[in-house]
C-alpha cells in the first residue's frame, strides 16, 4: 500500500523511525512528512501568517522511505504531503506511533490525532496510533500491530470513511490482551497549572496535571453502552481501537433545541 506518515513528536522521535522502518521493511511505499521539532498537543492548527518549510532528510529512515522535515504543524504536514509533496494520494494516513496515549478527551488537543484527521478531511482513511506511556521506549509491539491493520486492511478496506484511534498498551508483545473496539471515554485532571516563579519574582504557570479520574461519557450521544470506553480496555493491556469522524454536530441537541423561537422585530 501507499502510505503517508506524520506525527507530533518530531522527525528524530523514535515512534515514527520504529513505524515507517516496520512497514517499508514489510514492503510498502512510505512517505514520511512531519515536524522537525515537537509539536505535541497543537491540536489542528494550521499555519497561515508565516511561510512553511520542508527539507528532505536523508539516512534516517530505511532506505526506501521518502522523508520531509516540515517547520509547520503536524496538520500542516499532511496537507502539505497531500496537496504539494506527493505525485499521487496515499492509501492510507498514518500518525504516530505518539510517546503518550490519546485516550478519551485527549483527543481534542492531540496532534498525533489531528494530522490523522487531516487525512480523513481530504477524504483518506487514517489512523492514529499511540503508546501509553511517556517513559516507555518499546514501540515494536505497536508497529508490529499497525503491520497486521495495515496488512488487513489491504485485503478488506474500511466499509466506510473514518479514522481509527489506536491505543497500544506498553507491554511486550505476548502480554497483550488483545484487540478490542471501543468508545471514546472522558479523562479530567487535578492539578493542571503548576504556579511558579521565575528569578526575577514574577509568577508563570507551566501546564501540568495528572489524571484524576477517567470516567463514561454523557448520557444522550447515542453510543451503545455494550462497546467499552477507551480508557478501560487500555488497564487491562487490549489494544483500543475507536472509530472517530470529524463532524461534531450534536444530534440530540439538534432535536432539543428545535422548539427554538427568534423574533427579529
Amino acid at each position: 500500500m501507499k502510505l503517508l506518515i506524520s506525527n507530533d513528536d518530531g522527525i528524530s522521535a523514535l515512534g515514527i523511525r520504529t513505524l515507517a522502518n516496520c512497514l517499508a521493511e514489510a514492503g510498502h511505499d512510505v512517505t514520511v512528512v512531519c515536524p522537525d521539532r515537537e509539536r505535541s498537543a497543537t491540536g489542528h492548527g494550521l499555519t497561515l501568517h508565516q511561510p512553511i518549510r520542508a527539507e528532505i532528510v536523508e539516512s534516517l529512515f530505511h532506505p526506501t522511505v521518502n522523508a520531509w522535515a516540515c517547520d509547520g504543524t503536524p496538520s500542516d504536514c499532511v496537507k502539505l504531503a497531500l496537496w504539494a509533496l506527493l505525485k499521487s494520494p496515499p492509501d492510507l494516513v498514518l500518525s504516530g506511533i505518539n510517546h503518550g496515549a490519546n485516550l478519551g478527551t485527549e483527543i481534542l488537543y492531540s496532534g498525533t490525532v489531528s494530522a490523522a484527521m487531516e487525512g480523513l478531511i481530504e477524504g483518506i482513511p487514517s489512523i492514529a496510533l499511540s503508546l501509553t506511556s511517556h517513559t516507555s521506549k518499546d514501540f515494536q509491539p505497536a508497529a508490529q500491530f499497525a503491520k497486521i491493520l495495515v496488512e488487513q486492511l489491504a485485503v478488506k478496506p474500511l466499509p466506510d470513511l473514518m479514522l481509527l484511534n489506536v491505543n497500544v498498551p506498553a507491554v511486550k508483545w505476548e502480554e497483550i490482551t488483545g484487540v478490542t473496539l471501543t468508545r471514546q471515554g472522558v479523562r479530567r485532571y487535578v492539578d493542571v497549572f503548576d504556579k511558579r516563579v521565575d528569578p526575577r519574582g514574577k509568577t508563570y504557570y507551566w501546564l501540568t496535571g495528572e489524571v484524576l479520574e477517567d470516567v463514561e461519557p454523557p448520557e444522550g450521544l447515542n453510543l451503545p453502552h455494550n462497546v467499552p470506553i477507551d480508557v478501560d480496555v487500555i488497564r487491562k493491556n487490549y489494544i483500543s481501537i475507536t472509530p472517530l469522524q470529524y463532524n461534531l454536530t450534536y444530534g440530540n441537541g439538534l432535536e432539543k433545541l428545535s422548539n427554538w423561537e427568534f423574533h427579529f422585530s
